[in-house]
């Protein structure tokens, strides 16, 4: 097992969550009573670069397959968050009608459907079959290709390269970093700009965000370790923003090497953060696995406590973070009869590994349960409010991570 940016092999193991599934690998009635495949779930600190990953890397055919589950555009403040950067985006670069916007994962058009309306060209690059027919749905070109140095080369020959690239919470997704980076720099024009979002592997840390730990996310990134992979390909990063999205976020700007872009006093500041707080040393990361522990162990605590006291809980939001969290805590139906969620796409499936059904928000009317589990937590104020009339009998909404807190 060997780092996949520098090579070093693989030795500081420092989170184990066992076995699962991968976490967007839902279960259909076809598929409900055959075998699912589990896969390990560690994570290691690379002893050479610092970069943070899963060693046991499934393909990408495999992880993100055509019929891929998750749609962005089911999240109301995920859509607000990308028409706010639209916005912002286009005053801060000058972006007009001679301009080119490509997104990388683009999912079915959550963000480019904002650059569309404002005039802009643009195309989104989107390798699973629904979420690119949803966005074309849209009126937006869209590609169904993995983004690498091939693709890249090829687009640029046959087209232009691009005046902005945007790749918001995908290099997680990337198993070849060296490959995807590379494509960036081939794909971005002479002055453009590459805006990249990922959560903080700080917050991740800090804050006992364990569950955001999947299969689907090969990597875990510090600005340290962006940096590192950019200049190794030939780009600068010149401006860093920190996000309250997904638990902590940050906004990388990337440019060429040699673009006019000035580097922001940001850059240096949050690099010294990172160093003053150990991240580049193994001993940073040793008390999570303790902490992910004491989380699995308050939600197995407290799911049977409400069963023995005849409580009814239900879950909502079928969402990844909370199949890595259920499938730790090996809760199954009889602790969780079902969760709820707003995407179509999801409800009446079932979630891998713990196998509880996924259903629509009327069964929570009818069922009334004493308490609803926020399996998203991250969009915890959102739900509240969408779901603030579980009140009116007595409900109250509860999340595990970073601890167990009744709201």
């Amino acid at each position: 097992m060997k780092c996949r940016f520098c090579g070093t092999p693989l030795q500081n193991a420092f989170l184990d969550l066992g076995s699962a599934p991968p976490s967007n690998a839902f279960l259909t009635a076809d598929t409900l009573n055959a075998p699912e495949l589990w896969f390990p779930l560690k994570l290691f600190t690379c002893g050479g670069c610092h970069l943070v990953q899963v060693a046991e890397m499934q393909p990408p055919t495999a992880l993100f397959p055509p019929d891929y589950i998750y749609y962005s555009s089911f999240a109301r403040s995920w859509l607000a968050h990308a028409e706010r950067y639209v916005t912002e985006v286009i005053a801060r670069l000058g972006l007009n009608h001679n301009s080119l916007v490509m997104e990388i994962a683009s999912n079915d058009g959550y963000l480019l459907q904002y650059v569309a309306a404002r005039g802009i060209p643009c195309v989104g690059i989107e390798p699973t079959a629904g979420t690119a027919a949803v966005a074309r749905g849209k009126g937006i070109e869209t590609l169904e290709r993995f983004f690498g140095r091939e693709f890249a080369g090829e687009f640029v020959r046959k087209r232009r390269s691009a005046d902005l690239i945007v790749a918001n919470n995908v290099l997680a997704h990337v198993p070849d970093l060296n490959d995807f980076v590379a494509g960036l720099a081939i794909a971005l024009a002479g002055q453009g700009s590459i805006s990249v979002e990922i959560p903080h592997l700080m917050e991740l840390v800090s804050k006992r965000q364990f569950d955001t730990v999947y299969h689907e996310h090969f990597s875990y990134f510090s600005l340290h370790t962006v940096q590192e992979i950019f200049t190794a390909h030939g780009l600068r990063v010149w401006d860093v923003e920190q996000l309250p999205t997904h638990g902590g976020s940050l906004r990388i700007w990337a440019a060429h090497e040699h673009s006019q872009h000035i580097q922001t006093p940001e850059v240096a500041a949050l690099l010294a953060l990172e160093t003053q707080a150990g991240m580049q040393n193994i001993a940073y990361y040793q008390d999570l696995q303790a902490q992910a522990d004491a989380v699995k162990n308050g939600c197995l605590e407290f799911l049977l406590e409400q069963r023995r006291a005849g409580r009814k809980v239900a879950a909502y939001g079928a969402a990844a973070k909370g199949n890595t969290l259920l499938n730790y805590a090996g809760v199954k139906p009889d602790l969780l009869p079902y969760v709820v969620d707003a995407s179509p796409h999801k409800q009446g499936h079932w979630l891998p590994g713990s196998r509880i059904p996924v259903v629509g928000e009327s069964r929570l009317k009818a069922d009334r349960p004493d308490f609803v589990l926020i399996l998203p937590w991250n969009l915890r104020e959102e739900i509240v409010a969408q779901l603030g009339y579980i009140r009116e009998w007595g409900g109250q909404f509860v999340t595990f991570v970073p601890r167990l807190e009744i709201i």
